[in-house]
Parts: C-alpha cells; structure tokens; sequence
C-alpha cells in the first residue's frame, strides 16, 4: 500500500491528507480523490455490472487498476437530516433490487437450509431464556435486571413462539417452489453510507453479493429501528419494490427474533442491555403487528363470504 500510494502521491501531487476511517482523502489542485484499499471484491467488476443494468448511484471509480489501492472521485456529502436521508437511502435500495432482481433455480434443501438455521436458532434462545428465568426467579432479592427480564418473560416466550410458528407457515411457502427472487444487495448498509451530492450515491460495497433483498432490509432495520421510522421507510420499499408473501413472512420472523441478553459482573451494565433488548422488542412488535391484523381482517372477509 505504502508503495502504490508514493506512486499516487507523484500523480496527483495532493497538498492536504485527511484519513477517515479506512480510506485516505486527498486533495489536490486538480480535484479530490478518495483511496480505499482493496477488498475480496472487484469493485470495476462490480459497477460495470451495475452499469449494465442501468443503476448508477456509486460513487465514481478513478483508477481501479491498481493492485491494493482503488481511488475514486470524492463526493462532498451534503448535510441531510437523518430520517429525510433514511427515506432517500430506502429509495436506492430499492432501485438497486429492482434493476438486478433475476429468479434462480433452487431445491427443496435450499429452503430447508434456510429453515433449519433460523429454527436452531429460535430454540436456542427459548432454551436459553427458560434457564435463565428459572434461575433468577429462585432469587430472594432479584437485581433490577433480573426484575425487569421476568416482567417482560411472557413478552420474550410469546415472540419466539410467534417466530416458530411464523418460520413453518414461511416454510409451507416456499418448500414447493423451484424458483428464488434474488438481487445484487448491498448487505452493509448505513446511513452514512449514503453520500448527498449531485445525485444520491452509495459507498462501501466490499460486502455486495447475490442474495435475497430481504437481508438488506434485516440489517438496515436492525442498526436503525430505534431512531427511524421504520414504517414509513418499509412502506416507501414496497411501493417501490413490493416484497412477495414469502419475503415478507421471512423478514417479520427475523427481525421478531429477540437479542440475546448476555449478562455480566456489572449491573449498570446489564439494566442497559435488558432496556436495548426490551426496546427492540416493543419497537419490532408495533411495526410488524399491523401487518398480521390486515391479514386476519382479509381471512375473517374470506370466510364470510
């Protein structure tokens, strides 16, 4: 990298370095250029296949050629409130999936992989939960942790129960078919990872892969429920990009899925790990039970008739 940088340096004669997280900025009489050393991924492979199919939103790539260092063009970032740009980053997303989604072939087995990931999942943290509400409710004097855990018990039992159940009717979904939607997906989406420019531009796709759009959707949910509204950004998605049943189904069992609570020797400690999970918890209900209510409407509509 050191070598490749004083070659850099002698091309573009930078007057100012700045390094922010892992890239370098540079800024020269001739323009700014940001060096991000390479990943796994072929980035110039990357966008001439996102070029391809006509999506755009990426951040120019200078010189990719390279053997450790790529330098793109660097894009002054305009301040944006974070739910205005929330809302814009969803509408990329969902033009990122809308332009690469192609369906692939798949087994049985495939989803049966899927199910069986996430299902050992769910029995262990009902596992881990029934031993740990055993233990504590042997207590005397229980911490304010312990306290707050068994308080809300039947909360946590009650959404890993909806997650097993939700997981076999997503199951009984898909087992049959042949056929998988999948798209290009970002899979390291962060609000800053959103650029505000001349046009909105996505940074750091080191992670990108095919895959299912729903795991975009799983991770940008589960670094920002808290501070979005999650609501209206799943709705503008699906307005651009409407997820198919199975999708949906898939996506409400994940995220529904409570955090493990990991306590330790510290109870300051503990009351905020009991609170963030608590949260999740509440805030993820609240999303996802409309949702459920609209289609027992739609069941109970059908049956009459």
């Amino acid at each position: 990298m050191n070598k490749t940088l004083e070659v850099l340096k002698s091309i573009y004669k930078p007057y100012r370095y700045t390094i922010k997280n892992k890239s370098i900025i540079i800024e020269t009489t001739s323009g700014n250029y940001v060096l991000k050393e390479k990943g796994e991924k072929d980035i110039k492979e990357l966008y001439a296949y996102l070029s391809s199919r006509a999506f755009t939103n990426f951040a120019p790539l200078v010189d990719g050629e390279r053997k450790d260092l790529n330098v793109f063009n660097y894009i002054e970032d305009i301040e944006t409130p974070k739910e205005q740009k929330a809302s814009d980053l969803v509408n990329v997303v969902a033009s990122l999936h809308n332009k690469t989604t192609y369906f692939k072939e798949v087994s049985e087995e495939n989803y049966h992989e899927i199910f069986d990931n996430i299902n050992d999942n769910i029995l262990h943290l009902k596992d881990y939960y029934q031993n740990l509400i055993l233990e504590i409710e042997k207590e005397i004097y229980m911490a304010p942790s312990h306290y707050e855990l068994i308080r809300n018990s039947s909360k946590i039992m009650s959404a890993l129960e909806f997650c097993k159940e939700e997981l076999l009717n997503w199951y009984e979904l898909v087992k049959k078919t042949n056929k998988q939607r999948v798209a290009l997906i970002h899979n390291n989406l962060e609000i800053d990872h959103l650029l505000k420019g001349e046009q909105d531009v996505l940074i750091s796709w080191d992670k990108a892969k095919i895959d299912s759009p729903v795991l975009d959707l799983i991770q940008f949910y589960q670094k920002n429920y808290l501070d979005t509204d999650f609501e209206v950004l799943f709705d503008k998605y699906n307005e651009r990009y409407p997820l198919t049943a199975d999708e949906k189904k898939l996506f409400f069992v994940i995220i529904s899925i409570p955090p493990k609570v990991l306590l330790d020797e510290s109870e300051f400690n503990n009351c905020k790990k009991v609170r963030v999970a608590l949260d999740y918890l509440y805030k993820t209900e609240m999303l996802v039970r409309p949702y459920y209510t609209v289609e027992e409407k739609e069941q109970e509509s059908n049956f009459h008739e």
